[in-house]
């Protein structure tokens, strides 16, 4: 309960003093977070997953449009952290605030749910909030790379798709994670906790091996995030991917396993797409089982009071919610 106060708080127009120096720090944190790992693309730099764009996406979805100075101000602070204050920075600034305000923007067009309970959510948060809005950023910082002549004419494509795919995956991998855990409420469903133990132990043992072995086994973690999605919808298809997806990436960046002996773009190319693949199955799959899980129960309830009504009718009653009628009439 003190949890959603101090959400509901943030929503009054009064939260934004709160909401700015908190939605900053937030989007700090995570940024310091993903370069921790790093790969190098014609000599450039790039996170594989970007989480401050997934953290950005999220704040925007919860709390509106006044998150927008706060995730301004955290880009501006992990900027500082990496160089000196420049007229590039501003450029950058702006890429990386507008992206995620743009993500914002096409979502709520299309009528996005924060739970992904329906399948057109996946689809827009996929080809709307991650690949299309996505398309900002990585064009401005990557632009203005070239127009400062620190990376070459015949570099720029991929270092592009490198900005971009490292942007979107932060959205396909951080903002259902963040949505999903604001929506959670106490006390906690304790019903499967013995299954869900099962899953968790399962995967820090398959998705380890599967990313650290010199054999290519990534393809084993699919049943893992095939069983989350199924038994624990969103919340375990999700957690999963964002799990072995930090896994994949840190044995990308020390070339172990499936990406040793690969080059530079290689190792992009390959981690990338399974990170793209992966995030895309869960996420959609989930959503599909949520979607139809959703139409059951309104079915179910829709026979439910077909039977009542029908009930009433058969005692000579009249059907619940409606006046018996006058015999006189």
């Amino acid at each position: 309960m003190a949890a959603v106060v101090g959400f509901e708080v943030l929503r009054r127009p009064a939260g934004l003093v709160v909401a700015t120096p908190a939605v900053a720090l937030c989007y700090y944190a995570a940024g310091r977070l993903g370069l921790l790992r790093e790969l190098v693309v014609e000599g450039a730099v790039f996170t594989p997953i970007w989480p401050p764009t997934g953290v950005a996406v999220a704040c925007l979805l919860l709390f509106g449009l006044r998150c927008a100075p706060g995730i301004a101000l955290g880009a501006l602070l992990v900027i500082m952290s990496l160089t000196s204050l420049r007229p590039v920075v501003i450029g950058n600034l702006v890429g990386n605030t507008a992206a995620p305000v743009c993500a914002y923007l096409l979502l709520r067009r299309v009528g996005f749910r924060n739970d992904l309970a329906r399948l057109r959510d996946g689809l827009a948060l996929v080809f709307l909030g991650a690949l299309t809005a996505m398309l900002v950023s990585a064009t401005v910082g990557v632009g203005l790379l070239l127009l400062t002549d620190r990376l070459g004419a015949h570099s720029f494509w991929p270092v592009w798709l490198a900005w971009w795919v490292g942007d979107a995956m932060g959205v396909l991998l951080v903002t259902p994670v963040l949505l999903m855990l604001f929506a959670v409420r106490l006390p906690l469903d304790l019903s499967r906790w013995k299954e869900a133990t099962g899953l968790a132990l399962c995967a820090c043992v398959l998705v380890p091996a599967a990313t650290r072995s010199s054999v290519s086994l990534l393809f084993l973690v699919y049943p893992l995030l095939i069983w989350a999605a199924l038994r624990f919808q969103l919340a375990g298809s999700m957690l999963c991917a964002l799990f072995t997806s930090v896994l994949a990436t840190v044995a990308a960046t020390d070339a172990v396993g499936p990406f040793e002996g690969l080059t530079r773009i290689e190792v992009m190319i390959k981690l990338q797409a399974f990170n793209g693949t992966m995030a895309l199955t869960a996420l959609l799959l989930s959503a599909v089982i949520a979607e139809q899980r959703n139409t059951r129960r309104s079915v179910e309830r829709a026979c439910q009071e077909l039977v009542e009504v029908l009930e009433h009718l058969t005692a000579g009653e009249a059907p619940p919610g409606r006046p018996p009628k006058d015999p006189e009439d």
